[in-house]
């Protein structure tokens, strides 16, 4: 039996910059397959927050994370409640809630607001279901945010028409980030 010869692994120093890794493309096409801009949670971890944090607490925790949506998990399951984003934090959410508990009357402030109290929960998420994602266009996620005028668009893996199984999430930002370059191709191709 003939052994072959290991791959030498070659080593080098002197680099005076390294970035973080990036695990999204810089950009995409609109006829790309739209999973290629989807976060996929089957290989990356999705961002958990408390439904007894304060939104304070939740906020400072996506700052740090570099994020803006964080799903509301029950304690101690892998059961999702609803999700959160900074935006429903900073937004006016937290006054509304405030008015309706009738805050001047029970001294309940901002800083009382918890997570549960403003998440969206998962009955009123609008989704998709990743059989479909499989099968169409970054456009076609375009044109569906631009109807549902919403930020964040979750993705669902549905067993034997029963379990619903979160394994994505599209961004309005960052596809519109990841795109930017492909839509600005197209609008000057129909101003020519």
């Amino acid at each position: 039996m003939e052994h072959q010869k290991p791959n030498v692994l070659h080593t080098f120093s002197g680099i005076d910059h390294i970035s973080v890794p990036v695990n999204e493309p810089w950009q995409v096409k609109l006829t790309d397959p739209a999973i290629s801009a989807m976060t996929d949670f089957r290989v990356s971890a999705l961002f958990k927050v408390d439904p007894e944090d304060t939104i304070d607490d939740a906020l400072l925790k996506m700052k740090a994370a570099g994020l803006r949506l964080g799903f509301v998990m029950e304690a101690r399951s892998e059961k999702i409640l609803g999700a959160i984003t900074s935006y429903d934090i900073m937004g006016e959410k937290p006054m509304r809630y405030l008015q309706s508990v009738g805050f001047a009357d029970r001294g309940v402030t901002h800083k009382d607001i918890k997570v549960k109290d403003i998440m969206e929960k998962v009955s009123d998420w609008v989704v998709v279901e990743m059989t479909n994602v499989e099968t169409t266009s970054v456009q076609s996620v375009l044109d569906v945010f631009q109807k549902i005028g919403r930020t964040h668009l979750p993705v669902l893996d549905t067993k034997e028409g029963k379990e619903h199984r979160l394994c994505g999430l599209f961004s309005s930002s960052k596809l519109l980030r990841l795109t930017e370059e492909a839509r600005s191709k197209t609008s000057k191709g129909h101003k020519a």
